[in-house]
């Protein structure tokens, strides 16, 4: 066994966008940190420990623990682990421990974001991305929203807020706007309307905006 901690991308949520190194490195490690939807898209995993929200940093905690007793540790972050992922985090757990970072390793993976992109045909180095994930800072989005460049979003909490907040501000409510609902999934949706009738729809919490 070897005390390395693998921090890996698992992609938009369809195992179809998991990549090899991915499932590699999972098959060959000791323990695997993952959400339980996280978890169940690896056929071959020898230890579980399956996290949600309110018990998601004692998880972390325990992985890393299991790291410096001399295990090999892959934890599991939707998408790609440095956009809205548990990157950070894990970092500054192991710093807290004292666990070297050269034995960290981050394998990254598909952002949602990248394949809102690709369904939209947009170069996305030529956009504004954005993520308010778990973030209190959405007013953000209003220095950039008139740049003439396609804003690529990851909102707070519902769509239809951050559609809502933008029309407080000022934004034209024919504005074009992009959701795309559960990327990857069978029920994957892409909804093309305005601003404001957006900010009337309902959606889950697992979507991205592109606003054009």
């Amino acid at each position: 066994m070897e005390n390395k901690i693998y921090i890996i991308g698992i992609g938009p949520g369809s195992s179809e966008y998991l990549t090899k190194k991915a499932v590699d490195t999972v098959k060959t490690s000791d323990y695997t940190v993952g959400s339980t939807r996280a978890i169940d898209l690896f056929d071959d995993v020898n230890n579980k420990i399956a996290f949600n929200v309110k018990d998601l940093l004692d998880k972390l905690e325990k992985g890393v623990d299991l790291a410096i007793e001399g295990n090999t540790v892959s934890i599991l972050s939707t998408g790609d682990p440095g956009f809205s992922g548990v990157l950070n985090t894990v970092l500054r757990i192991a710093n807290e421990k004292n666990f070297p970072e050269e034995k960290i390793e981050v394998i990254p993976g598909i952002s949602s974001l990248q394949l809102a992109a690709a369904r939209n045909h947009i170069q996305w180095d030529n956009a504004n991305v954005m993520t308010f994930h778990g973030r209190e800072n959405i007013e953000d989005i209003l220095k950039v929203i008139n740049n003439g460049k396609t804003t690529i979003a990851l909102p707070s909490k519902k769509v239809r807020d951050m559609a809502q907040f933008l029309l407080d501000n000022g934004v034209d409510e024919h504005r074009e706007v992009v959701v795309c609902e559960r990327l990857s999934y069978d029920d994957e949706k892409i909804v093309r309307s305005t601003l404001k009738d957006i900010a009337n729809s309902e959606f889950t919490y697992m979507c991205i905006m592109v606003i054009y």
